[in-house]
């Protein structure tokens, strides 16, 4: 693959979108950093976007390398990073960081609130620089399909930050049952004690001061403005809609990437969910979602019938399995797990595939073969981060690519979402029917409508139990389109949708 051919200079063309607000329709440079064959010995001049949490991790693990930028809109939390990487120019907006220092970057980390990933990413790719982003990877389901295109358009090397995807455990637990071990799997189930971070809240009444340093428009970015207060960050953003996907979006992209894996699922077909209140503006404490899935192309040993895949969180778990140990907890790693019930035996795993077991007790005797990353043998930061630099140095013609690649994982957050989108249409109470093909669904008529709760108070008044319960009705097909594509804050847009 080749780059494409511009008049118009980066440096020129991001100066203008800067003025204009952000508009991300970036012609990349006709100078490419980062593109042919580098040296392993040479190293990679990276920049992170969000770096005073998991941003600083990631960056840690790629200490290997230059890291040249740091961006984020909260200086405070971020000293940590700053002191890290003294020598990192910073950066709030990380359109000026693009600007000022993307003829010399290679590759960007992108670790910011769920909402901004997509448009940072996108940017970032169609300058041809390499993309590391932390899952999930975007907020939409038409986000992801873009970053999956454009993936495919650019030849820069990409990686979602779900760690376990690069692990030892994922990859076995695919060959037992590629090979059979556990004959055909109809049924799967996977479970996290996630969220650890408030979910269930309702948007606060009060606003409070913007902190020093700190930039809370940029915050918003492309969400829609609302007065500040320090519920929402840092952390707390992941159980508020406008901001993050909740439990599931979380999580799932780590404890879910095993069952996709392995039994090459795609799209599913429809999807269900129910949980405790979820409300109009943030995630439910608990929840449970199924997918269906089609039969997919039979393996060499293996069938791949129609499946059927649970989700469950806040403390909900599957029912637990003949076989498995009276006192052993489904939760042993302070993550989570996932089982594949096939017709042969049941296979339990920690988060990720980690600790792949049989409940029969059997250990299947299956040769490796499937490529390992070195050092990936547990959720440490390290190995995933460093063979996605690996693969930034090889050239896009001989490169092999990470495994959570954009290929990969773009579709799989696709599916991940919607899950997330299981639990906002749960008032229409039926299985949701799924076109992936044409990211709509098929069940929803323009009509139909759907409550949300938007308050579900309750007080004591003269010694009285009182409820004060508001909902609001929704046309169901115009919510569902805009979870599914969102509209931007004025200014604020994606590039379109590569053919």
């Amino acid at each position: 693959m080749t780059t494409k051919p511009t008049n118009v200079s980066r440096r020129t063309f991001v100066k203008k979108s800067l003025a204009a607000g952000a508009v991300f329709s970036i012609v990349p440079s006709s100078v490419v950093s980062g593109l042919g064959y580098t040296a392993p010995s040479d190293k990679l001049n990276i920049v992170g976007v969000g770096v005073g949490g998991k941003g600083l991790q990631n960056l840690q693990a790629m200490n290997s390398e230059n890291i040249i930028g740091l961006c984020d809109i909260d200086w405070n939390y971020s000293q940590r990073c700053f002191d890290t990487f003294p020598k990192a120019k910073k950066y709030y907006d990380w359109r000026r960081m693009f600007d000022e220092l993307g003829d010399s970057m290679d590759a960007v980390v992108v670790a910011t609130a769920d909402h901004t990933h997509a448009a940072i990413a996108a940017t970032a790719m169609m300058m041809n620089k390499h993309v590391y982003c932390q899952k999930p990877l975007t907020h939409s389901i038409y986000e992801s399909r873009l970053l999956t295109r454009l993936a495919a358009e650019y030849p820069v090397a990409t990686q979602m930050g779900n760690q376990g995807n690069s692990g030892d455990g994922v990859r076995q637990l695919c060959e037992w049952i590629w090979n059979g071990e556990i004959g055909e799997v109809t049924e799967a189930h996977t479970w996290t004690d996630r969220p650890i971070w408030p979910q269930g809240l309702e948007r606060p009444e009060e606003a409070m001061p913007i902190p020093d340093n700190f930039d809370w428009d940029l915050f918003i970015g492309p969400a829609p403005m609302r007065p500040y207060h320090e519920i929402y960050t840092p952390w707390n953003w992941r159980g508020f809609w406008d901001f993050g996907t909740g439990a599931f979006g979380d999580m799932a992209c780590h404890i879910m990437d095993p069952v996709y894996r392995a039994l090459k699922l795609k799209y599913p077909e429809g999807i269900s969910g129910s949980s405790t209140t979820a409300n109009t503006e943030s995630a439910p404490q608990a929840e449970k979602v199924r997918f269906d899935f089609p039969a997919r192309a039979d393996m060499d040993k293996v069938k791949m019938p129609a499946v059927k895949v649970h989700w469950y969180d806040g403390g909900f778990l599957p029912d637990r399995p003949e076989g498995l140990a009276q006192g052993v907890p489904l939760i042993r790693d302070g993550l989570g797990g996932c089982m594949f019930v096939g017709t042969k035996d049941t296979l339990i795993s920690d988060a990720g595939g980690f600790n792949p077991r049989l409940l029969s007790g059997r250990i299947p005797e299956v040769k490796p073969y499937l490529r390992r990353v070195p050092g990936s043998v547990d959720y440490s930061d390290g190995p995933h981060e460093q063979d996605w630099i690996r693969a930034c140095k090889e050239s896009p013609e001989q490169r092999v690519n990470p495994s959570a690649h954009f290929a990969y994982s773009g579709p799989f957050n696709e599916m991940v979402l919607l899950g997330v989108l299981a639990i906002r249409l749960k008032g229409l109470n039926k299985v949701l029917e799924w076109d992936g093909d044409n990211m709509r669904f098929t069940n929803i008529g323009p009509d139909e409508t759907m409550q949300v709760t938007k308050t579900d108070g309750f007080a004591m008044v003269n010694r009285i139990p009182t409820w004060s319960t508001e909902r609001v009705e929704l046309n169901a097909l115009e919510a569902a389109t805009e979870y599914i594509k969102h509209s931007y804050r004025e200014g604020w847009s994606l590039p379109p949708m590569p053919a």
